[in-house]
């Protein structure tokens, strides 16, 4: 298995108009920097078919519910709706897209103390509708200074076209552990115990092809890991892109991944 320290990087984003793209990520998100979602600009690209493998969502661990709260106030505050809120009992969670219609998570993990096993034996995750009035009464009355220090990307959730093929390369090849196989058309796998680094899903159909290179959306996420670890991966992958940030890996589904030393 891959070390209990891995963790994720940036996910990196092509987007056809960077300046609308950015200023929602900096006003509506609160992200200061490119540390988390890096923007690759390329206004000829074309948007991602339907129907197709990619990025579900990316994921953006905040470090507390009062700032979860905040994160909520300012995407209203912005003029942006919310898509959806849920209680995964590990953790709470609000959604959103980008103006290119990328998926986005804003949540916060309930402490590791308070997860509790499934009948099957398995980590127990469930979708049910988010107590928003309670989160927002943690709200802090301070001057919203951005998205909090700290946050992090906590996991990416992919479009893929086999639950067998994911599983084969996420667990088999890149070493995570699955957590929650119970779920309805969807895998989860992490590191180190944590409830899931990747969701995987066949919601888009089994089969889903991938977009062509170069379509908007998911470029590449980014998973940090020992060098040890990303020296055994490389070497069981049978196509492996060298570029000057690290190797970057391609799952069965067309979804890339940069390995970066940590």
């Amino acid at each position: 298995m891959i070390a209990d320290a891995t963790t994720l990087g940036a996910v990196r984003l092509t987007v056809a108009d960077i300046d609308q793209v950015g200023d929602f990520y900096r006003r509506v998100i609160g992200l200061h920097d490119d540390t988390l979602v890096e923007l690759v600009s390329d206004p000829a690209a074309p948007a991602r078919a339907r129907g197709t493998s990619g990025l579900f969502h990316l994921a953006l661990l905040v470090p507390s519910r009062a700032e979860l709260a905040r994160a909520i106030r300012r995407v209203g505050d912005n003029g942006w709706r919310l898509a959806g809120a849920s209680d995964h009992l590990v953790s709470e969670a609000v959604y959103l897209s980008d103006p290119e219609g990328n998926g986005i998570e804003i949540y916060r993990d309930r402490p590791r103390a308070e997860w509790r096993q499934s009948a099957a034996g398995e980590l127990a995750m469930d979708t049910l509708p988010l107590d928003l009035d309670s989160v927002m009464a943690e709200e802090p009355s301070d001057t919203d200074p951005g998205m909090a220090a700290g946050t992090t990307i906590g996991h990416v959730h992919l479009n893929v076209g086999s639950i067998a093929d994911a599983d084969a390369h996420w667990c088999g090849t890149v070493g995570f552990q699955a957590t929650v196989r119970g779920y309805s058309g969807a895998l989860f796998v992490a590191a180190g115990g944590y409830h899931h680094h990747l969701g995987l899903n066949i919601w888009n159909g089994a089969g889903a092809p991938a977009p062509p290179r170069g379509t908007r959306g998911l470029d590449h996420l980014t998973i940090n890991a020992s060098p040890a670890d990303i020296e055994a991966i490389t070497v069981r992958t049978p196509e492996v892109e060298e570029t000057e940030r690290g190797p970057i890996i391609t799952d069965p589904a067309g979804n890339r991944a940069l390995l970066r030393a940590i």
